[in-house]
């Protein structure tokens, strides 16, 4: 009897949504902590509380998010995210009807739980259910792009519902934004439900290794590396943002949400446009090379945007509140934070092939330890708030420059690998 093979084109649909979808909520906190900071008088500390929140559950779920997959399987971890980030969304929601930034914080925290578990699954689902090798590679691509542009699209948007008006800059203001995540997270889930996908169940090992990942010195080196990268990838548009909607940007005057949105997209997509041609030269140049590369174009931009005359400005194509195009005048130090987004492109794999490089068997439980350092979108972030609230927002772009300096020393230095000596067959 023949077998009719799987058809997985409508899965696959989900996993693209789903990886849509951990950018799209992901991206919501840097323009929700500009309507916090009016509607609840937050400070520039707690308008990255949001952040923090998100990328903090990192830490809590990176581990049981694995545990999750071996005992429940890649689909039902894909099922209960998915009601988690449903669940988290809503709550940042109701935080809007309630005018409570406590309700808020504690929706951004559920909502992290979702994307650790999201990011556990989509990857791997998404390369199976491409058949592996080269058409699941191209599937993964094509998600990854999909993440970009959610990312590009979500300061946009939010820019947009916010309004013109400072006092219109609310949460409930963000509704059709959350309400839009919310259908996309319950239509996945109903579709997730009734269609037959593959058990990429991991057998459990009871082998015990001698040593561990930590055992390398440049894989701890290269953990601090990922924790650094994603505080810088999520401080520099945040910061950029909360500097061009405040009072102190383009000489005194708040610019249009909807443009500083646009702006803040424009990082995203500069992001886009680096991972894309990055894949096309990894082949050909070194990790190290491109990370080191990536650091010091890094270093030269944001010391540019920080030491740039607050009077210089420049032109760039934006959406304006009232949905035109047309260029906008922004200060020329936004520009520079906006082109990091070639820099920060690359700096993810650049880390991962350096800090795995010689760990052999100890590569997946190395890749574990990356998901937990991921909280560093929070944390480091957090930092950065705490220095804007007491010198400014450019200055507070020195802890950038430190994070940028710490992966600089990672590529040239730090990622040797000394521990030779350690088996790994």
């Amino acid at each position: 009897m023949e077998t009719k093979k799987q058809n997985y084109t409508l899965p696959i649909i989900m996993m693209f949504a789903l990886f849509f979808m951990i950018a799209f909520v992901t991206g919501l906190p840097a323009p929700l902590g500009v309507i916090v900071k009016n509607q609840f008088g937050a400070s520039d500390f707690q308008a990255t509380l949001g952040f923090a929140a998100n990328f903090i559950a990192y830490a809590f779920m990176g581990i049981p998010a694995g545990l999750l997959l071996q005992r429940i399987g890649y689909k039902n971890t894909a099922l209960a995210a998915i009601v988690v980030g449903f669940t988290g969304v809503a709550i940042q929601w109701f935080s809007g009807q309630m005018g409570s930034f406590t309700i808020y914080l504690i929706g951004a925290f559920v909502a992290g739980f979702s994307m650790c578990m999201l990011n556990s699954v989509v990857n791997p689902m998404l390369n199976t259910l491409g058949g592996g090798g080269k058409k699941g590679g191209q599937l993964l691509q094509a998600g990854g792009a999909l993440n970009s542009v959610a990312a590009t699209l979500v300061p946009v948007l939010v820019g947009y519902l916010m309004g013109a008006s400072v006092a219109e800059r609310t949460i409930e203001k963000a509704s059709p934004a959350m309400f839009l995540a919310m259908g996309i997270f319950a239509l996945t889930f109903v579709v997730l439900y009734f269609v037959n996908i593959p058990d990429l169940r991991v057998a459990k090992t009871t082998q015990k290794y001698e040593h561990s990942p930590l055992s390398f010195r440049h894989f701890v080196l290269g953990a601090g590396a990922i924790f650094m990268y994603v505080g810088i990838e999520i401080g520099i548009p945040h910061f950029a943002n909360l500097f061009m909607t405040a009072d102190m940007a383009k000489g005194g005057r708040a610019m249009d949400p909807a443009i500083a949105g646009t702006v803040v997209g424009t990082y995203w997509f500069l992001m886009l446009i680096g991972r894309l041609v990055g894949a096309g030269i990894a082949g050909k140049v070194s990790s190290k090379i491109l990370l080191s590369c990536a650091s010091s174009l890094g270093l030269v931009l944001i010391l540019a945007a920080m030491f740039s005359s607050p009077e210089s400005s420049v032109s760039m194509p934006v959406f304006r509140s009232d949905l035109s195009f047309g260029l906008a005048e922004v200060p020329i130090s936004v520009m520079f934070m906006a082109l990091c987004g070639l820099c920060t492109s690359v700096m993810w794999g650049g880390i991962y092939n350096l800090a795995v490089e010689g760990l052999g068997k100890y590569k997946e439980l190395a890749t574990g330890i990356f998901m937990v350092m991921v909280c560093g979108g929070g944390i480091l972030p957090l930092v950065q708030g705490a220095v804007s609230d007491l010198g400014g927002y450019l200055t507070s772009y020195w802890v950038v420059i430190g994070a940028l300096a710490y992966m600089l020393f990672f590529a040239l230095i730090g990622s040797k690998n000394v521990n030779k000596n350690i088996p790994v067959d």
